[in-house]
């Protein structure tokens, strides 16, 4: 199946079927998506095919309902590019190799796209454009990566350089991953804490007040939620799945995205994280590209969102505008704000020595570095914070509720 990429992938296309014939004569059959039956003459014909026919195609309820559900983990393409480099230094053709991956990846979306890209380029199609069909599987980076690799015949070199750059990038996330987890856990951990709290233990509690007393406020408000939690939980339910649902839809949105990513880069423990790991991406992004012999506007055009933030996308975008105008890489990202000044001056040095992809590199590799021993330091910091936490609001919790025991006892025994 073929697929639109850039601005037209993210628009509400449709499924289309068609027929075309390659250069030999030989017909060629594949799905596209599109806006219309006009965009996907454009496109085959852009691509070299004489187009035959063109039909769409109604997707199953099962396939609409679950098709964002298939994603391709960063390790299963890091070693789908390392298993196909290794055929083609073996001599194996790129068509028999990607047939012989296919029967062995284990990832039903991975697997359906390379058997798709295996056909297309049976068929005639160059294996950068049966990439291309599938965007949600092979990123634009891929993509990019591999069509530069066959005009200047180092197929296998870039596919190495990918998996190693897949293998970087998914060990970066992963050091995230795991500094966030324990915070995460115990966070939830405490409001489950907090839930049964409110379901059990509050009303066993109510049997003990005397009628008619007055509660101090803590506790009244702690036995209003209570009740609330109990009696009315489809509301609370429904009120937190619309909070959810309109947060998610808020931070999708470009502003909703630009504020959350502007936040993230001000958090007090994991901003500093956050901000390094962003820059490691696009430093190792933009050399890998530029090693592999990718223009510098187009590089940058792929290294900017390839790093997981708007900021760095924007200021990369502003930064193509002033090198169209003969400006320099590094002064327009120095205006930006965004990028550190060991960025900047690296990549100074480098367009002084035209070696910008290797001290790209090596920022990348100290970036990295330091991720690894903030990931590593971060639960230790931030383990006695959350003890405090957790303790404070259980604390709160059955302090509220003896409160009205210990009056009631002092009342008496005066």
């Amino acid at each position: 199946m073929l697929s639109l990429t850039g601005e037209e992938a993210g628009k509400d296309v449709g499924l289309y079927a068609y027929q075309v014939v390659d250069r030999t004569g030989s017909p060629v059959y594949g799905r596209l998506e599109a806006e219309n039956e006009e965009a996907v003459v454009d496109r085959l014909r852009q691509m070299g095919y004489i187009v035959v026919e063109v039909g769409a195609v109604t997707p199953s309820i099962f396939r609409v309902a679950f098709r964002s559900r298939r994603k391709v983990a960063v390790g299963d393409l890091a070693l789908f590019s390392r298993q196909l480099a290794a055929m083609l230094g073996a001599g194996i053709p790129l068509t028999r190799g990607l047939f012989t991956l296919a029967r062995q990846i284990t990832n039903p979306a991975l697997r359906d796209a390379v058997e798709d890209a295996a056909r297309n380029v049976e068929g005639g199609m160059s294996f950068g454009d049966a990439l291309a069909a599938h965007p949600h599987v092979f990123p634009s980076l891929y993509v990019s990566m591999v069509r530069a690799g066959e005009v200047g015949g180092t197929l296998e070199e870039v596919l190495n350089r990918l998996a190693e750059q897949l293998e970087r990038d998914k060990a970066l996330r992963d050091q995230i991953r795991s500094a966030t987890f324990y915070p995460t856990v115990v966070v939830c951990f405490a409001i489950l804490v907090l839930l049964g709290m409110m379901f059990f233990i509050v009303p066993i509690f109510m049997k003990f007040f005397p009628a008619g007393m007055t509660l101090p406020l803590p506790t009244r408000i702690i036995i209003a939620v209570s009740n609330s939690l109990r009696h009315w939980w489809f509301l609370w339910f429904l009120g937190t799945g619309a909070t959810v649902f309109g947060i998610r839809a808020y931070l999708r949105s470009p502003a909703g995205s630009r504020t959350w990513d502007h936040v993230k880069f001000r958090l007090p423990v994991f901003g500093p994280l956050v901000h390094r790991a962003v820059i490691a991406r696009f430093c190792r992004t933009f050399a890998t590209l530029l090693a592999g012999g990718i223009p510098v506007l187009q590089a940058l055009e792929t290294a900017g969102p390839a790093s997981g933030n708007t900021l760095v996308a924007e200021a990369v975008s502003a930064a193509g505008e002033r090198i169209q105008e003969g400006k320099s890489i590094a002064a327009p990202l120095a205006e930006s704000g965004v990028f550190p000044p060991m960025v900047i001056e690296m990549i100074n040095v480098g367009e002084e020595s035209g070696n910008v992809p290797s001290l790209l590199t090596r920022v990348a590799d100290f970036y990295e570095a330091e991720v690894a021993a903030l990931s590593k330091g971060l639960a230790a910091m931030i383990e006695p914070i959350l003890i405090i936490f957790v303790g404070c609001l259980v604390g709160v919790m059955v302090i509220s509720l003896y409160l009205p025991i210990f009056l009631v006892v002092t009342s008496v025994g005066r």
